[in-house]
């Protein structure tokens, strides 16, 4: 490269060039970049071609196609003025390198905003700045550092991953030669001093070498590469000791047979590998069996209601919504599927996609995409598909939303596996040394064995079934979780904190009724026209309550947490709220109430009384024995005393509290070291629930769908709360009596490796089997919990 060209762009520089490394740099980003990959041994990004950072020969006009305004419409998931968000399907994603030179993207190039890699799945979601990158150069981008997307324009919709049948090639190619290395092998094995078979013996000994090349180069070198690229940037990963044990059986036959010594152990070596890959195969199998990857168009709880022909309007779940389904979209809820605006004043906040909260106004004929927040008021829009409720899913566990805990299981079992292959690597070694005195033969034959029984898979797998098991149990008794981490943080809660209204109360129960001047049908007529714009739990009440069509068209709409709504229906400007908002002394009365206030003129007030859930009082009595439980209201005290009477150990009851005050009343336990779980309303107390530990939002057929929760319980399972925590800790129990097992295994596997009484191909089958073994444990035992618990 010349001294002119910067090393990381290929630009040329000028005057200002920057040396380091002895390598030119055109401005400081670009050195930033290269020392970024350098120091995480990504340099490699630099190999792929003569001029680094431009578009590879072999990728040159590859992706044009993509430039395509209709086929690009079909990979994009997300489209808007200034950002779209595309997912792709990247075969070549393998380890934790892989994930951080991915979601590292924005460092190459800045029109990317943000990466997030789907691991399991192998994709990767990409949000970027149409005005500075295209969908053609993003694609190239990652294609240039090794990771080409599969893309398929067959069925955008779902793309359509090529179905990999390496691993089966593998196990066939290793079945092959280890069964025709036995078959030579059989003089061997029986000692048969034979004329005609001591003049061959040469031959079939270098028929077995060969017939081991393929088995290991071909069926085993997914575990060398692992361990190659592992080693490469650090890590110490399983299949370290396993590529030593193949290694070091593959190097010693192969020394035997060219200095005579002996036979070799080509036989073991290929049988090592055969059944290693063919319990990945049964692995595979089991964990698909197993899997508890939820199917949300079953069962997830979002409402959201439907405009029908006749104008009449009914709530539904939202995986019932189907193309040309006219949606009514309350002030402040999420859009659940792509559609076309037909109604209303739209300013939709897309911060639950993209990250950035400034709202983008609408227009009707616009498209809107799922995922976005309605800010202004009710709109009216049409869906032009039905609701993708993976798509859902996948921006409700956005790392935007994640709460951090660096304590967790997670955490704890890699650091345990990292330390685990180091202790196991020192057994061998030691091990090795100690029989290569007493037995040359049998030492190689020992240290395979320690290198391949003794894994720690068994223990990393058994929190993931078993908190993923549990997950799948909740949401089969209407306790829907956004991920396993939550179960593991609700099992150290010792703090609850309740909302009041539509948390406690029921919706459907209160009853309602009106004090004050007689109001005028047009008048009530306007109330409800305001009121549907509201999401707010009482504001649907008194919705549901008004018995007259709305009527008037509405502007101006403003709503004001905790306080009331405003806004102008023709020509009345109503205000409804508290008697604050509404500008009256404050209201003394024991009752939760709304005033109405229209044009000028107070008119009167409703008054809910509200209805308690059922088993209430059994739930919290429960609750108490375990927790320290409070209640957080934004109304007036009219039900403090029949809240104290009803829960006379409650530890805290509030009033008149603002989203804010409920916010700095978990911070404030949090400082004094208690872990919190809240339950509210999903958009209300969003601040309070993001606050929580856990927040948890309590559905009653209606639209809490919030980046803020951590769980969504259906009102009809309130009562199951105090087994639902019960689980949860009985679910932590299960994980450390299978870290325990695992363990076990691997104490008792090493024993007779290390007294030499073990084979490695015996190893070999034993090792998945120890996996499996801890997964059919942990998915059994957490079935077994639910099933005495719930029933």
């Amino acid at each position: 490269m010349s001294k002119d060209t910067c090393y990381h762009c290929g630009l040329d520089c000028n005057a200002d060039k920057i040396e380091f490394d002895q390598k030119s740099f055109c401005c400081n980003g670009c050195k930033t970049v290269y020392e970024i990959l350098n120091q995480h041994e990504l340099s490699c990004y630099y190999d792929l071609e003569t001029a680094p950072g431009t578009v590879p020969n072999d990728i040159k006009g590859k992706f044009d196609y993509l430039n395509n305004a209709d086929i690009a419409s079909k990979l994009i998931e997300f489209d808007d003025l200034e950002t779209s968000v595309a997912n792709f399907y990247i075969p070549t994603i393998h380890c934790s390198s892989c994930i951080w030179v991915l979601e590292n993207l924005h460092k190459l190039n800045k029109g990317v905003k943000v990466a997030l890699v789907n691991f399991p799945k192998k994709e990767v979601r990409i949000t970027f700045r149409k005005s500075e990158i295209s969908l053609q150069e993003v694609v190239e981008l990652i294609a240039s550092i090794g990771y080409e997307p599969y893309i398929s324009l067959d069925n955008a919709d779902v793309l359509e991953k090529k179905i990999d049948r390496k691993l089966i090639y593998q196990v066939a190619v290793a079945g092959f030669a280890f069964g025709n290395i036995m078959m030579l092998s059989f003089p061997e094995y029986f000692q048969m001093d034979e004329y005609w078979l001591n003049r061959f013996k040469p031959f079939f000994r270098g028929l077995m070498f060969l017939l081991s090349l393929p088995a290991l180069l071909y069926s085993g070198k997914d575990y060398l590469l692992s361990a190659y690229k592992g080693l490469r940037h650090g890590i110490l990963n399983i299949d370290v000791p396993i590529s030593l044990g193949i290694l070091v059986l593959f190097f010693r036959s192969t020394y035997e047979i060219f200095t005579n010594t002996g036979q070799g152990y080509f036989d073991s070596l290929t049988g090592l590998i055969f059944f290693l890959l063919l319990g990945k195969i049964f692995q595979q199998k089991t964990y698909g069996f197993l899997s508890f990857e939820r199917d949300y168009k079953s069962y997830f709880p979002i409402a959201v209601t439907r405009i029908n022909s006749d104008q009449s309007e009914e709530n539904i779940s939202v995986h019932e919504i189907d193309q040309g389904n006219r949606l009514l979209i309350r002030n402040e809820e999420i859009i659940p599927v792509d559609s076309i605006l037909i109604n209303g004043n739209a300013m939709i906040d897309y911060s639950f996609v993209t990250g950035e909260s400034i709202p983008v106004a609408k227009k009707s004929g616009d498209k809107l995409y799922a995922g976005g927040k309605q800010t202004n008021g009710a709109i009216e829009i049409e869906a032009i598909q039905s609701v993708k409720s993976s798509y859902l899913t996948q921006l409700w566990s956005n790392d935007i939303f994640k709460k951090n805990d660096s304590k967790d299981i997670k955490s704890l079992t890699d650091s345990i596996s990292k330390q685990f292959t180091i202790v196991i690597l020192s057994i061998a070694l030691l091990s090795g040394i100690y029989w290569y005195v007493i037995d040359k033969n049998a030492a190689f034959q020992v240290v395979s064995a320690i290198l391949i029984i003794a894994c720690p898979c068994a223990l990393a797998l058994s929190a993931p079934f078993a908190l993923g098991n549990m997950i799948r149990i909740f949401g089969r008794h209407k306790f829907y979780l956004k991920n396993t981490h939550v179960i593991e943080a609700m099992s150290k809660i010792d703090s609850m904190v309740f909302d009041k209204t539509g948390t406690i109360t029921s919706n459907r129960q209160a009853e309602i009724s009106y004090m004050g001047a007689e109001l005028q049908e047009s008048e009530l007529s306007a109330i409800k026209t305001l009121l549907r714009s509201s999401n707010h739990p009482l504001s649907r009440m008194l919705y549901d309550d008004i018995g007259l069509k709305e009527q008037g068209k509405l502007s101006n709409f403003k709503e004001i947490a905790s306080k009331g709504i405003r806004g102008k229906v023709d020509d009345l400007q109503i205000t409804l709220g508290s008697s604050s908002f509404v500008g009256i002394p404050e209201n003394k009365s024991l009752d939760t109430v709304i005033h109405v206030k229209i044009d000028k003129d107070i008119k009167g007030k409703f008054v809910f009384k509200n209805a308690y859930r059922k088993g209430l009082k059994n739930t919290i009595a429960s609750l108490e024995k375990s927790y320290e439980i409070s209640i957080l209201s934004g109304d007036n005290e009219g039900e403090k005393t029949i809240l104290n009477t009803r829960f006379p150990k409650m530890d805290h009851v509030l009033f008149n509290q603002k989203p804010e005050d409920k916010l700095n009343f978990i911070r404030s336990k949090q400082e004094l070291g208690k872990k919190i779980i809240m339950f509210g309303d999903g958009l209300n107390d969003a601040g309070a629930l993001a606050q929580s530990n856990v927040g948890i939002a309590v559905s009653e057929d209606i639209n809490v769908f919030s980046p803020a929760c951590d769980g969504i319980l259906d009102a009809r399972s309130f009562r199951a709360l105090p087994d639902f925590l019960r689980l949860t800790h009985k679910t932590m129990n299960v994980i450390k009596v299978s870290f325990v097992i695992s363990f076990m295994y691997n104490i008792v596997g090493l024993l007779f490796a290390v007294s030499g009484n073990l084979s490695p191909i015996v190893a070999a089958i034993l090792m998945p089997i120890s996996s499996i073994s801890v997964v059919l444990f942990a998915t059994i035992s957490t079935n077994i919990l639910a099933k005495k618990i719930l029933s």
